[in-house]
């Protein structure tokens, strides 16, 4: 299995996903320091000239922390949205290939053209997938890695259980493969690589961190919600999200209006950019993870615990070894 040239130097296989309107240059930065790949979309900035301001800002962060520490700092990634609701996705792009930027994230969308602008600095493409057309197709248009968006992920997320979906797509994928859903432990990511995975993709971990740009209401209920507070609807942005329960009812959005396949109305006056960012402000996204979240913490300190229940979890890995060899 191929894994990218900095995978040796990282802490951890754990990637902190780009979350919508939570990932800003803050935890980015503190995710690269600490060893893990930190990631930020594009559309968290309102526009380009401000995009280009927080790559700048996280490579010149990176470089000081390389020079006054003597480590390398893990790579960064930027999240880009190719469809054609999104029209910045050129100009972004462009900003991506002046600044090479290390990962290019890619939604919606797998577009050899993207992939050949990324590949002619250097840089790498991963594409989130929740089915296996879908990866097929970003196979074909040459992407690195393919990041499985499993069910019970926070966000956009599929419907597959992770452990035939890993499989499933190994079995004609030799690159990259980034496991998404439900992780929040190093546990979880022992688990990700025992089925086949190259790396952890976790998000819904890293809202509860004192970098992310969530409200305190959010990171409350995150703490305060389990698995069945999940709500798996397309009502918000036509797209098939996860959602907190208690963020739908508080909009006054009932269980027959989120069972409905159909999107919402958020006004018509709003482009589809607008009218899902409107949204999302207050109908807050999780995954099923949120289950065993129960603090809200530096993100230096949550991927130092990660690690301890990484490297134990491991351990127990190699003391069933030993029993059953």
């Amino acid at each position: 299995m191929s894994k990218p040239d900095f995978y040796n130097d990282l802490n951890l296989p754990v990637v902190a996903a780009p979350m919508f309107l939570i990932s800003g240059p803050e935890i980015v930065i503190e995710c690269c320091k600490n060893g893990i790949v930190g990631t930020f979309p594009a559309l968290n900035q309102r526009t380009t000239e401000g995009f280009e301001e927080w790559v700048i800002e996280i490579k010149e962060a990176l470089a000081t922390f390389e020079k006054e520490s003597g480590k390398k700092a893990a790579p960064f990634g930027v999240n880009l949205i190719v469809h054609m609701t999104n029209p910045r996705v050129q100009a972004d792009l462009e900003i991506c290939v002046k600044h090479k930027v290390p990962i290019i994230i890619t939604s919606l969308g797998a577009v050899s053209e993207l992939v050949d602008a990324v590949h002619s600095y250097g840089g790498l493409v991963w594409h989130d997938v929740i089915k296996k057309r879908h990866a097929e197709k970003a196979a074909e248009a040459g992407v690195d890695g393919l990041i499985l968006v499993a069910a019970g992920a926070g966000g956009h997320a599929g419907t597959l259980n992770p452990m035939p979906f890993v499989q499933e797509i190994r079995g004609f994928y030799k690159k990259t493969i980034l496991l998404s859903g439900c992780m929040s432990n190093g546990q979880d990511v022992a688990s990700a690589m025992q089925m086949g995975a190259d790396f952890a993709y976790m998000g819904t971990r890293f809202i509860n961190t004192t970098e992310s740009r969530a409200s305190e209401g959010y990171r409350d209920m995150i703490i305060e919600s389990g698995a069945s507070d999940i709500v798996h609807t397309a009502a918000v942005s036509g797209v098939a999200a996860n959602f907190l329960r208690p963020s739908l009812e508080a909009m006054g959005i009932t269980q027959e209006m989120w069972d409905k396949k159909a999107k919402m109305d958020f006004g018509k006056e709003l482009d589809a950019a607008q009218a899902e960012a409107k949204a999302w402000k207050t109908l807050w996204s999780a995954g099923q993870g949120v289950t065993t979240i129960h603090d809200n913490i530096p993100t230096a300190e949550l991927v130092a615990r990660i690690k301890a229940e990484f490297t134990a979890a491991l351990k127990k890995q190699a003391a069933l070894l030993e029993k059953y060899s």
